[in-house]
This record gives structure tokens, C-alpha cells and sequence, in this order.
């Protein structure tokens, strides 16, 4: 074979490899789900929809999950000074294992005026997976304190998840029958994101390139014996 056709052949190699590395990226699906509240408030029931959007960025061994309120979901009879509040909320991990990963956030960055509905900050926490697989992430209860008070509200809709994502734990840990950990248990950081995928897909890259180019060399060399 010559140079050139040698070329040629390791260049559509790694082309595949490529093609390869497309095909078996782990799927990832957000969507913004709109939860319905219901809260215990110092002055009574109250109820309120909010879209909730879930983000996952990886971070070490774990994922940064980004809660966030399109709407607010509570409102005060009384101004709310500013930082007065603060939010926290849970998120419900489900799919490869049970566990909530709870999240908070800043106090209100602005001063809130009575009877208007309270805008939560996005609120983040870490959630490190005890076991690789696929993840669902849903919006929980939600929690705001303000003036001495407490406000809890709870998603009375079953909520769909906000997230869906591969995750890979740490040390390779399967899902249900592999691995060497069980289920999470409730309340527990059992830690979303591109980085150990692109990893994954980067060193299963570099498996397909080489085996295409032994491929061809073999070629090549089966080729020149025949000729020979």
C-alpha cells in the first residue's frame, strides 16, 4: 500500500472513531416541569405553580446541581428587607438510586414588597452518585424562613423530573446488582455534568482510533504477504 493510501485509510480510521465517540454519548434530557406548591404559611394555606429548571455541571467526583424558580411561589403580608429570606429545598434523585441532595441559596437580593410574590434565588448543592447509571432529578420540598418564621411548601403534583443524566460514580460503582454500595439512604449526599462523559468518550475515542489503525496495518501487512 502506498503513503498515500496509508494515509487515507488512518485518516477515515479515526473518522469512524469519531463517528463512534457521536454514537455513544450518554443522552442527557432537561425540562422545565411546572411544580404546584402547596405551603404551610405563618397566615394560612397557600398554593402556587412555579417551572422548575434543574442544570448539572461536574464538579471532581460529584455534580453541581442549579435549582431555579421561574416564579415565585409565596408571598408576605409585610415588606421583606432585604436578605430577610432564605431559601433551601431538596432535590429527589431517583434511577440508578434513591437519595435527596439538599440545596440552598442566597437571602433575597432585593427588598420584597408586601403581598407580592417572593422570587427564590437559585439554590445548589453537590450530589456524588454511589452507584453509575441513569439519574433522574425532581424538584422537592421547598423551604423559605423569613422575619422568624418558617413557610414549607411541598410539591402536590408528582412532579416529573426537571433532569435526566448518565452519571458515573466514583470508582466506577454499577447500578442495581453491581457495585459494592447499596441504595443511598434518604436525607444523604450519596454528588451533574459533561466532564466524567467527556472523559469516558475521550479514552473510548482513542479505543476506536487504535483499533482502526491496527486494522489497517493488518490489512497492510496481509496485503504485502500476498503479494509476496
Amino acid at each position: 500500500m502506498s503513503d498515500r493510501k496509508r494515509s487515507t485509510a488512518l485518516a477515515l480510521a479515526s473518522a469512524l472513531a469519531g463517528s463512534a465517540v457521536l454514537l455513544t454519548a450518554p443522552a442527557a434530557h432537561a425540562a422545565v416541569v411546572d411544580v404546584a406548591y402547596d405551603c404551610k404559611t405563618p397566615i394560612g394555606d397557600k398554593s402556587a405553580v412555579s417551572p422548575i429548571d434543574i442544570k448539572a455541571v461536574k464538579e471532581g467526583d460529584g455534580y453541581k446541581l442549579t435549582m431555579s424558580f421561574q416564579k415565585g411561589v409565596s408571598s408576605s403580608p409585610i415588606e421583606l428587607g432585604k436578605g430577610a429570606m432564605s431559601p433551601s429545598a431538596v432535590i429527589v434523585v431517583g434511577g440508578a438510586e434513591k437519595a435527596t441532595v439538599p440545596v440552598s441559596g442566597p437571602s433575597n437580593p432585593e427588598a420584597v414588597p408586601p403581598d407580592t410574590p417572593i422570587k427564590i434565588t437559585d439554590l445548589s448543592g453537590t450530589y456524588t452518585p454511589r452507584k453509575s447509571g441513569k439519574a433522574t432529578f425532581t424538584a422537592g420540598v421547598l423551604t423559605i424562613k423569613a422575619m422568624g418564621t418558617t413557610t414549607t411548601c411541598t410539591p402536590g403534583n408528582n412532579p416529573g423530573p426537571s433532569l435526566e443524566l448518565d452519571v458515573t460514580a466514583p470508582g466506577g460503582a454499577g447500578g442495581p446488582g453491581g457495585g459494592d454500595g447499596g441504595d443511598s439512604p434518604p436525607d444523604t449526599l450519596p454528588q451533574t455534568g459533561p466532564t466524567d462523559s467527556a472523559l469516558a468518550l475521550g479514552t473510548l475515542g482513542g479505543t476506536v482510533m487504535l483499533t482502526g489503525a491496527a486494522g489497517v496495518l493488518w490489512l497492510t501487512r496481509r496485503g504485502r504477504r500476498a503479494r509476496s
